[in-house]
């Protein structure tokens, strides 16, 4: 079984510019002015019960597709929907589509056609079956790949090592803002008792937001989402959710979807949620999407040794991972990864057994047992999985087998 190898799930204050938020986060884009008086946004107060009726009526045999993608920002999500005469078996029977990458930033006005190119499937948990969320590639007018769809350049990097077996768990952490982006039931213009009673936490006084993590999950599990667990985090607020084990190029794909479904239900319930690696800078942690690595080899009787020159191989490369686990060359990592709060400083490398201050750990569990699997502590909550996993198994697998 998959899941023994990754033992226990994979064991602002109001001003024009807050400092605490950096400009570049999506969520800064939104109006000040408009949202200053907000906790919950206005649509999440909507009859919901009015909603309803419609969504109970009947289709007619038609099916309601929604396409997914990865906007020009690389973390950013887009989508919009379409009707198919009849419910798809499966990826092959949904149709290419395109959109306009001019306002998306990912072409120019005067050439803006894209094409949107379906590569997963999933059931609808929004609008029920028999309607479908697709994960789609974005393609150029000329058929190459748009600047950050790096699900192509991953994808051969997970063929090319196939008879390995890769398995791979990503543990997603985010932090729930209201709409003024201060983290959701943070005292307004002060902070909450330090850090110590949240994490993994019962009780009102030291977890918020539960009710939006626990419909997250059941969504996730209704689209088929290889989610696999879920818990409060370090800083009051902060939640993560695991996706895996999946093999190759799944994991990115079912994270990227998870996200997806993290925004919705978000949106639903009036509030925010943010992937930034440092969401509040001071004595409160950031947030990481720590990624469980193991081969067919690891995985078998001695798979330490195995296991152990992963991580030597990882040493050589460190600044070259570190330039892709953020989408701005670890540039947004450089707030997160300082040497405290659960982090290795960017600048080192560093491995260790149990050791959460290292850039690779080695549960204890795995070197007791001499076998099982490693965890990259060192990439960002707003990494491009794509990215993470290839570069990973390119390093550890193909370093000195393709010339690199």
């Amino acid at each position: 079984m998959k899941t023994c190898v990754f033992s226990s799930v994979f064991g602002i204050m109001f001003q024009e510019k807050d400092s605490r938020l950096p400009t570049h986060d999506p969520l800064y884009n939104l109006s000040l002015q408009e949202l200053r008086m907000e906790s919950v946004s206005a649509c999440s107060k909507l009859n919901k019960t009015l909603r309803q009726h419609y969504l109970n009526l009947p289709q007619g045999g038609k099916c309601q597709v929604t396409y997914i993608w990865i906007d020009g920002s690389g973390e950013g999500l887009r989508n919009k929907t379409r009707t198919l005469d009849e419910e798809p078996k499966s990826i092959a029977d949904i149709p290419e589509w395109n959109f306009d990458g001019s306002s998306t930033d990912q072409s120019k006005g005067s050439d803006s056609d894209m094409y949107l190119v379906p590569v997963q499937m999933f059931r609808d948990p929004f609008i029920l079956d028999p309607n479908k969320l697709v994960l789609c590639e974005v393609l150029k007018y000329n058929r190459e790949p748009a600047e950050t769809n790096r699900r192509i350049s991953c994808n051969k990097v997970m063929e090319a090592t196939k008879e390995h077996c890769v398995w791979f768990g990503m543990e997603q952490e985010y932090c729930l803002l209201s709409m003024d982006r201060y983290p959701y039931r943070w005292p307004k213009g002060g902070f909450p008792r330090p850090q110590g009673p949240y994490y993994c936490a019962v009780g009102a006084d030291c977890v918020y937001g539960r009710d939006i993590v626990e419909c997250h999950y059941k969504a996730c599990l209704y689209a088929g989402i290889k989610i696999c667990g879920t818990n409060a985090e370090v800083m009051p607020g902060q939640w993560e959710f695991q996706v895996g084990p999946c093999e190759g190029i799944d994991v990115a794909d079912h994270l990227w979807v998870a996200r997806f479904i993290l925004h919705r239900v978000c949106e639903d319930f009036g509030l925010l949620a943010t992937m930034d690696p440092k969401p509040i800078e001071g004595n409160w942690n950031g947030s990481g999407c720590h990624t469980n690595v193991s081969t067919k080899q690891m995985r078998e009787e001695g798979g330490l040794k195995y296991i152990e020159q992963a991580i030597e191989k990882l040493s050589h490369r460190h600044q070259e991972h570190i330039s892709v686990y953020d989408p701005r060359g670890g540039e947004d990592n450089k707030r997160r990864l300082t040497g405290l709060h659960e982090t290795a400083n960017i600048k080192d490398f560093s491995h260790g057994v149990a050791n959460r201050g290292a850039s690779i750990r080695i549960p204890r569990q795995v070197g007791q047992d001499g076998r099982g699997y490693f965890e990259d502590r060192r990439p960002a909550a707003n990494c491009d999985p794509y990215s993470v996993a290839e570069a990973i198994v390119r390093t550890c697998l193909l370093e000195g087998e393709d010339g690199e």
